[in-house]
């Protein structure tokens, strides 16, 4: 199971390492860096400060606010200078390399590379026995777009996994992955939404999603990470 050009193109893009991910150094790098950086933190939908919602408990009891809760993932396994380790999820930073099982919360927003929890060769055969032992991953996007169907990535005819982009507190339903993370915090496709207002979505707006980075995209001097599927 070989990764696709996609694939590649997405790792030079952020900066990532399927083999052996960021070194600490280079992870430090990443969250100085002004554009990409900071802690993986989104900010409630209602950013009240803590004596705020201690003098006003309802605050938390708010469907916004229940639903946040909910999605709000607690820790990552990320390959970190050729060690799988467990990190808390705001560590993350964008092009790290990240493990994702069934049960998950999905800790940012990534773009599946490689289906199962073992590293496959990019250019050809499995590296390690049971790699490919997932066949297929199912993430439940619709707390993030209002997608009534789960996301999927699959084994495509050439070997390799299609690339789709899930979102920073999705759910893992099924199947497992290695992943790179694309976005992170303030950047992440959740963010962006409260940001705007649209989230909790009323309805499936991962088309009109779809649309808007499409446009952002013809302007965008990263390419080839327009190319990345959205579902199989």
């Amino acid at each position: 199971m070989p990764l696709s050009k996609v694939q590649k193109e997405a790792l030079v893009s952020y900066g990532a390492n399927y083999a052996k991910g960021l070194t600490p150094a280079e992870a430090t790098e990443q969250r100085r860096d002004v554009r990409y950086g900071g802690l993986n933190t989104v900010k409630k939908p209602i950013n009240c400060p803590t004596w705020a919602c201690i003098l006003l408990p309802c605050i938390k009891h708010i469907p916004s606010m229940k639903l946040f809760k909910q999605i709000e993932p607690d820790d990552a396994e990320v390959l970190r200078n050729g060690r799988w380790v467990r990190y808390d999820a705001p560590s993350l930073v964008r092009g790290d390399i990240i493990r994702l099982e069934d049960g998950d919360v999905v800790p940012a927003d990534c773009t599946v590379l490689s289906l199962g929890l073992e590293p496959v060769d990019m250019d050809g055969e499995v590296v390690s026995p049971g790699s490919a032992t997932s066949i297929e991953l199912v993430v439940d996007c619709k707390d993030i777009t209002g997608e009534a169907k789960p996301r999927t990535s699959k084994l495509r005819k050439d070997g390799t996994a299609t690339p789709t982009q899930i979102f920073y507190g999705s759910h893992v339903n099924q199947g497992s992955c290695i992943a790179v993370v694309t976005a992170i915090g303030p950047n992440t496709m959740l963010s962006s939404l409260i940001q705007d207002g649209r989230w909790p979505p009323k309805g499936d707006i991962s088309l009109d999603l779809q649309s808007e980075q499409a446009s952002e995209n013809e302007t965008d001097e990263e390419v080839g990470v327009a190319l990345i599927e959205r579902s199989s």
